[in-house]
């Protein structure tokens, strides 16, 4: 019977959704934005009904020019892409909804902005869905935009970083994240930013990027060795996480850099390099002992030395809060 009151109260709340009444509509869709946060259950109820119209009418929602009905069609679609991941992915019209609304985000209110950013990142957490998202190209650059305007609030800029963190899992969206000035927009955060829990995103972030060819030429311009082992100095205080996140962007660059690579990172100061590697083999996690051994290992004896102990990408280094079966997604 409580199956039955939900499938109704779902048909009630989409037919609303179509209503001409601007107030029947925000009414509905504040509802609907209600359940999906307090009710796992209700999702894939809502997701299916009447072929997924629901999704669609939240999606067209988001190109509405009304503050409110963005914001809670935005939360909506979040809250349903933690348990219904597929009905967003292959509804179309979705993505590029979310993309309009990042594109967005300096005219649109930041709890639409951060919502479709943390929507992104849900759907990221499925890994064959990355390059599809990787895809839509604008949501890749104004992920990066979002990230990198200074008059960004902290929240869009966090949920900025875990969207990008999810997407740069895949090979291929790093090389377009190089291409779309993302080295240059993480480091002038590193650079700017004294905010220990943004650091520790935005560091995540730049240990993937620094994992493909087109990193090589990009750090160099925006100085990110340099930067990278400034944050290894013990004496910015860093906190383990950007640590080991910087040792895990230098290994990255030096895999692919070479011996080039490792030069630069000598040239900047090994006494500064090693003494923070040292801090991580002492007391950093089990991954992040093993790269910062690695590290000092290559700097120790050059390029010569095999670099299998390297080949983990330092994905697992970071652990944002949100997760597939959180509910900090829910907003």
């Amino acid at each position: 019977m409580e199956l039955e009151i939900k499938r109704r109260t779902t048909k009630s709340l989409i037919t609303k959704l179509t209503s001409v009444s601007d107030q029947t509509r925000i009414a509905a869709l504040c509802e609907l934005r209600s359940l999906t946060k307090n009710d796992p259950e209700i999702r894939p109820i809502i997701a299916e009904e009447d072929e997924g119209a629901a999704i669609s009418l939240l999606a067209e929602t988001l190109y509405s020019p009304s503050p409110l009905a963005q914001e809670n069609a935005a939360a909506t679609l979040l809250n349903l892409s933690i348990s219904c991941k597929n009905s967003l992915i292959s509804t179309r019209g979705v993505l590029d909804s979310l993309s309009y609304t990042l594109s967005n985000h300096r005219t649109h209110p930041p709890a639409a902005v951060q919502s479709a950013a943390a929507a992104i990142y849900s759907l990221s957490v499925e890994e064959g869905y990355r390059s599809v998202i990787g895809g839509k190209r604008d949501i890749v650059y104004s992920l990066i935009d979002v990230v990198g305007f200074r008059e960004s609030s902290s929240r869009s800029i966090k949920d900025g970083l875990k969207a990008l963190f999810g997407l740069s899992l895949c090979p291929a969206n790093r090389s377009l994240m190089v291409e779309f000035r993302a080295v240059e927009a993480l480091f002038s955060v590193v650079v700017r930013d004294g905010r220990i829990g943004v650091i520790e995103d935005t560091t995540a972030v730049i240990a993937q990027i620094a994992a493909c060819v087109e990193s090589v030429e990009a750090f160099r311009k925006a100085s990110g060795v340099r930067v990278l082992v400034d944050l290894l100095n013990p004496e910015t205080g860093s906190s383990s996480r950007i640590k080991e996140n910087a040792v895990s962007g230098l290994l990255n660059l030096v895999k692919i850099g070479g011996e080039e690579v490792g030069e630069e990172i000598r040239e900047v100061g090994l006494g500064l390099v090693f003494d923070g590697l040292g801090e991580v083999v002492d007391s950093g996690s089990d991954k992040g002992k093993k790269r910062a051994q690695a590290l000092m290992k290559i700097l120790e004896d050059g390029m010569s030395i095999s670099l299998k102990d390297a080949n983990d990408s330092g994905s697992d280094l970071y652990s944002g809060p949100l997760s597939d079966n959180s509910n900090s997604f829910s907003y």
